[in-house]
């Protein structure tokens, strides 16, 4: 009989863990683990995490056994973190097909907005708004079609963000895949930790953008991207 392999019984996130540390790589809030995930641990780690969501539900005096509102809460928690709302985690980035600037476009060229679903990371409330995102190519930017700005956003945001830091992932991910002339990204979002918790202002919204390239330097076209987005001014 061959004896039990040596990390028998290791919690699937010690192992995941361990791997992110061998590799000297962070795995902060916001930041994408999927390629120290095996295959099948994802589906052993959904099993960890309902089991001490449960723990949670126990600690907080919630009888879930005796209870139907919440007798597979915890199960349906864990779904909701890792398969859902913090996808973008444990997940490979969303394939995106690049095709050349044939027509060596140079035009500036808007998308939004676009839906963010996310989640706030200093109390794991929910985020929700939307994004503009205006591109100037060259005749070298790589043309990515417009439903895969959506999916790139959705990759970025369905991770515990701070909205600061989630537009510029962002715009260093559309840079790094499209090489453009200019990027520009406004989001604006409401934030649950502001209108269902704290001060409970339920208008607040916060809004910030990112400006790469000639958007930067060229107040011109920064003022007509801005004058572009529906509903802005």
């Amino acid at each position: 009989m061959l004896p039990p392999p040596p990390d028998q019984g290791t919690p699937v996130s010690v192992k995941i863990r361990e791997r992110l540390v061998a590799a000297r790589k962070r795995f902060h809030a916001n930041d994408n683990i999927a390629e120290f995930i095996e295959p099948g641990e994802l589906e052993r780690l959904l099993d960890e995490v309902e089991r001490k969501m449960e723990g949670v539900l126990d600690s907080m005096v919630i009888n879930t056994r005796d209870d139907h509102n919440t007798h597979n809460t915890a199960r349906r928690m864990a779904r909701m973190y890792l398969n859902e709302v913090f996808k973008g985690r444990y997940v490979v980035q969303p394939r995106i097909t690049e095709f050349p600037n044939a027509e060596h476009l140079n035009e500036l060229m808007i998308v939004g907005p676009l839906a963010v679903r996310s989640t706030c990371s200093h109390h794991f409330c929910p985020v929700i708004g939307k994004i503009w995102i205006g591109v100037m190519p060259n005749e070298h930017t790589n043309v990515i079609g417009l439903s895969k700005y959506a999916r790139l956003v959705d990759w970025i945001m369905g991770r515990p963000q701070i909205q600061e830091e989630a537009v510029v992932q962002l715009a260093d991910l559309i840079m790094e895949k499209t090489q453009p002339d200019g990027l520009a990204i406004v989001m604006e979002a409401s934030h649950f930790c502001m209108s269902w918790r704290g001060v409970r202002d339920m208008d607040s919204k916060m809004i910030n953008s990112v400006m790469r390239g000639v958007f930067l330097k060229d107040s011109a076209l920064r003022r007509e991207f801005l004058s572009l987005i529906p509903g802005r001014n």
